[in-house]
């Protein structure tokens, strides 16, 4: 019995030791990630010739002097943020719900050639996207669509990356026996996709959505190649401030998107973890 005794006291140290060591790397971790949104911060608060000068952890009194001279400068920021933001929303909302369909598809159906069309989209993602740049051009040039917002929206439909999260995910959430179920009870095919699949997706729609609504937003390359009037101001400004030397500015509009961004993380993450509590009815 006192070696019972000894072995559960051992067993619940060695638990307690294990713990305080994941505490530890954890909070080592957290706080290099957040200490550079901290130096965001530092940057966003100095002048030019503060920041020339050298590294320091205190913050300084020009945040406010940095805003007005963005907000105030040459280049239409505000117009250029709501250009960002009609683009990475749409493209956002279609390369998720288009991916999840074509996931969908793959997973839920059986026909001939399945098993090569996954693979060949896998392959695609290898391809970067300079390399097949000029040819989109021309055929852009072609269609008559540059200096628009189509070629930066419509393409986000095929993503292979989104594809394969949603595929992956559904081979653990979405069981084949439930889509059956509901072809019984008189489904179609598109209530079934929308009425069951998209919420049982909930939580891999919200992470792709924010990280296809980031990479649209921070799309600097193409929107620069595409768009000459309408273009994303804002960003090819974040893209070009330190060349033009202001730096306190480019800092200052680091900081905001942070900001911004992490609000939208905690929004979804927060609806996904406490939002779907008790909603475990489906309804087609």
């Amino acid at each position: 019995m006192a070696k019972t005794n000894k072995n559960d006291i051992q067993k619940g140290v060695g638990l307690h030791a294990r713990r305080v060591i994941a505490y530890v790397v954890l909070i080592i971790i957290s706080f290099f990630c957040l200490f550079w949104f901290y130096i965001m911060f530092i940057n966003a608060t100095r002048s030019n010739g503060q920041l020339q000068s050298g590294f320091t952890a205190i913050p300084s009194t020009n945040l406010l002097k940095n805003w007005n001279n963005l907000v105030h400068g040459t280049l239409p920021i505000w117009f250029g943020m709501f250009n960002s933001l009609i683009i990475a929303a749409c493209s956002a909302v279609l390369c998720t719900y288009f991916s999840t369909m074509t996931a969908y598809a793959i997973h839920a159906y059986e026909f001939r050639m399945k098993r090569f069309i996954y693979p060949f989209i896998l392959m695609i993602m290898m391809i970067p996207t300079q390399v097949t740049a000029l040819g989109f051009i021309k055929l852009v040039t072609k269609m008559g669509l540059m200096d628009s917002f189509i070629p930066l929206i419509v393409p986000t439909i095929a993503s292979p990356v989104v594809f394969f999260y949603m595929k992956q995910y559904m081979e653990s959430a979405l069981p084949l026996s439930l889509i059956e179920a509901a072809r019984i009870d008189g489904s179609g095919e598109f209530r079934t996709f929308n009425s069951i699949v998209l919420p049982l997706m909930k939580p891999a729609i919200a992470v792709q959505a924010i990280f296809t609504f980031v990479s649209s937003w921070n799309n600097y390359f193409m929107s620069w190649i595409l768009c000459y009037y309408m273009g994303n101001y804002y960003a090819s400004y974040r893209k070009y401030g330190c060349r033009l030397g202001e730096y306190g500015l480019y800092s200052s509009v680091s900081w905001g998107d942070s900001v911004t961004f992490a609000w939208c993380y905690w929004g979804i993450y927060w609806e996904n973890i406490f939002g779907n509590k008790g909603k475990t009815k489906i309804y087609y």
